[in-house]
């Protein structure tokens, strides 16, 4: 795929071929971050002749991940890219290194249902009203996500969290349990991952040295521990891409730390930074709304979504006092539109935050 097949705008051809260092790509919604993600690579493997198995994609859902894959077959064919979530990177590294942490090579993933257990009896041996086993969860999961121990963590808290001791001793026997299962569960992967890499020399030079090309898919949602992971497996070659929108970083509840997309230069200070501004997927009118919006964020990179759409209708919106309320303006304009205008109950589409609203008013446009 030389330069003049590339199908993109001006500013996602100039990310695409930008191949060598540090890229920074702010993609707005609807931009085509994943097919500037998926040329680029095609671009190294036609053009620069880079072996696929040096290429490493890193994305945040496994649905995004079968996707990029599917891509990359129908434009490549068979391919040895090494496309993964964060987690699944870390399970295949892992199980490789798992003995020089003390795991045995066939260790144990803990899912969700299992982490709660074993939470469940530490804090049952603790005497602990499992009433709070959810803030137990919540407080083991930051730390980790930050990658602090018990010690660590208990010097950030102790100032606001009257049990702060005792949710540390908390961590440190659910760790316990977790080993002497030859467990880890979800966070472990990540961390325990950053500590390999950092200590063993043996395994970070080999994945250094294989992952020339590396790509991140939604930058903004990377976490303390995800960053310090992709800046050791980087810092051989230093080619670096990274994709995101700090305009649509939501996940801080999580662990995301939009630092990370702000002052990305701080890690790479050679950072080339390109934005991608036109939206494929909206009219001009969707987005002068969501421009006036989206300005107000206080941490941000400027940047103006733009459509070549043909002009649609104007973006309303309404309050209501109620949900109650709310529910009923949406259901009346969806039946005057349907008595009045001839249109089908097909034609609508109706978007919630919460699930519970979708029962209120479920019946009455039928």
């Amino acid at each position: 795929m030389c330069s003049s097949d590339l199908k993109l705008n001006e500013e996602q051809k100039k990310a695409v071929l930008h191949t060598e260092g540090a890229v920074l790509v702010f993609a707005g919604a609807g931009s085509g971050k994943t097919r500037v993600l998926t040329h680029r690579i095609v671009y190294l493997i036609d053009e620069l002749k880079v072996p696929a198995w040096s290429i490493l994609a890193i994305t945040f859902t496994n649905k995004a991940t079968k996707e990029m894959k599917q891509r990359l077959v129908d434009m490549l064919g068979e391919n040895d890219v090494w496309v993964s979530t964060f987690h699944s990177l870390c399970v295949k590294i892992l199980h490789r290194y798992a003995e020089k942490l003390g795991y045995g090579p066939n260790f144990t993933i803990f899912d969700e249902s299992a982490s709660k257990k074993i939470l469940q009896r530490v804090m049952r041996e603790k005497h602990l009203d499992d009433d709070d086993r959810d803030s137990f969860a919540y407080h083991i999961s930051k730390a980790k996500n930050e990658g602090k121990t018990s010690d660590e963590y208990f010097a950030d808290i102790r100032a606001v969290e009257k049990d702060a001791m005792l949710i540390c001793e908390v961590y440190d026997a659910y760790q316990y349990a977790l080993k002497d299962n030859n467990a880890m569960d979800f966070d472990d992967l990540l961390i325990n991952c950053y500590k390999l890499l950092q200590t063993n020399d043996e395994a970070r030079e080999y994945y250094q040295n294989k992952f020339k090309y590396i790509h991140v898919d939604e930058f903004q949602d990377t976490n303390t521990i995800q960053f310090e992971i992709v800046k050791i497996l980087a810092s051989k070659w230093k080619n670096l891409f990274a994709v995101g929108d700090d305009d649509q970083s939501i996940y801080g509840w999580r662990g995301a730390n939009i630092r990370n997309i702000l002052e990305f230069d701080k890690a790479f200070p050679d950072v080339t930074v390109y934005k991608l501004e036109q939206n494929y997927r909206s009219t001009q009118e969707i987005l002068d709304c969501a421009n006036r919006l989206i300005k107000n964020n206080k941490s941000r990179t400027p940047k103006t979504l733009f459509s070549e759409k043909k002009s649609g209708v104007k973006v309303e919106f309404q309050t209501s006092s109620t949900e109650y309320e709310e529910v009923d303006k949406v259901v009346d304009h969806i039946l005057y539109l349907k008595r009045y205008q001839g249109y089908q109950n097909s034609d609508f589409a109706v978007l919630v935050r919460n699930n519970a609203l979708t029962k209120i008013g479920r019946a009455s446009c039928r």
